[in-house]
Formats: C-alpha cells, structure tokens, sequence
C-alpha cells in the first residue's frame, strides 16, 4: 500500500493557515477589552485592616506602603501620634488611626505597615494592621455613613460598600487640624 506524501505546496499552505489562526486569536486576546464604567466613576482604593475592620483610602493620596521599622517615640505629642520613622531621609510622623478615631487598641507587630499619604506638600505616615491590596469601587456602589458604626467620625467617611469595607476620605484626614502641632516646651 503506498501513502501519498503531501505536496510541498500543499503543506506550506496548511502551515500558513495555521498561523493565521494563531494571529488572529492573537490580535483578538490582545485587544483591550472595553470596561463600562459605572455612573459617577470608579476610585481606585488601598484596602488595609484597622482594629479588625476592613478600611480604604483612595490611591491618589497614598505615596506608598512601607514597613513598620524603628518607630520613634516622641513626647508633648497628642495620644494619636504614633512617633516618627525614617523613610530613605525623610523623617515622617506616624498616625495611629486607632487612637485617632477611637478604636480598640491591637498592639504593634512586624506584620505592621505605614501607608504614606501625600497631599499639597504635606506627608503624613498612617498606621494599619495589614494592607491587602488595591481594588477598584464604582463611586455608584457607595453608601453613606451607618448609624451603627461606631468610632470613625462621619465627616472622614467617603462612605461603605456592600462588602463592609469602610471608605475614608484621605483629603479630610490630611487637612484636619489636629494633625498639625504647635506645642513648645517651657525652659
């Protein structure tokens, strides 16, 4: 029994159908698929845990997360703030959000990290139990503040979403005036 060979031309042109194929799935897979937004917008949010809840600060105020490494205690400074840390030269106080909003206290630990928020000049470290990571909020999907949640005052709240993940309003945080300190010890 004799097998028929294919032609050279014949298989030159299954080959060039096969990478046609190929390119085709390929520009189809690259092509950037169109997003509907939601009405209003999205925020893209730093998600971190606070005193066992679930927080947010939207990423265009946040420079960068950084371990928690030599906190520096500093004394005539409000319960709030945490103490200072040396962040590549750059000397930044660190808030403790806990004591800011009043929330349960959970002690330090390695697994601490400082989020870094930039705003007008101004660079302020945040104190959170963890950082989970960046995901994006339709502004939609936003509700206002609950009247059960307690310790975080409503004027620093951007608002909730349906997952409980409680969304602060970072320009709020940045220009409270408590932040900045004016204390002078006497001689």
């Amino acid at each position: 029994m004799k097998t028929r060979q294919p032609s050279a031309e014949a298989a030159s042109s299954g080959a060039d159908a096969k990478t046609g194929i190929l390119k085709a799935r390929a520009r189809a897979l690259a092509r950037e698929t169109a997003r509907e937004e939601a009405p209003g917008g999205r925020l893209e949010i730093l998600e971190f845990s606070l005193a066992y809840e679930r927080y947010g600060l939207e990423t265009a105020f946040v420079r960068e997360v950084h371990p928690l490494k030599e906190l520096t205690r500093l004394p005539c400074t409000p319960a709030f703030v945490a103490g200072i840390i040396n962040v590549r030269g750059q000397i930044l106080a660190v808030i403790d959000l806990k004591r800011f909003f009043n929330l349960p206290e959970k002690g330090l630990s390695d697994l601490n990290k400082v989020i870094i928020l930039r705003r007008e000049g101004l660079e302020v470290g945040l104190l959170a139990d963890a950082v989970m990571g960046v995901s994006p909020v339709p502004l939609a999907e936003l509700q206002s503040s609950l009247p059960t949640l307690e310790g975080v005052d409503p004027d620093y709240l951007k608002g909730l979403t349906r997952e409980a993940l409680i969304i602060l309003d970072a320009e709020k945080i940045l220009t409270d005036p408590r932040l900045i300190v004016h204390e002078e010890v006497a001689p």
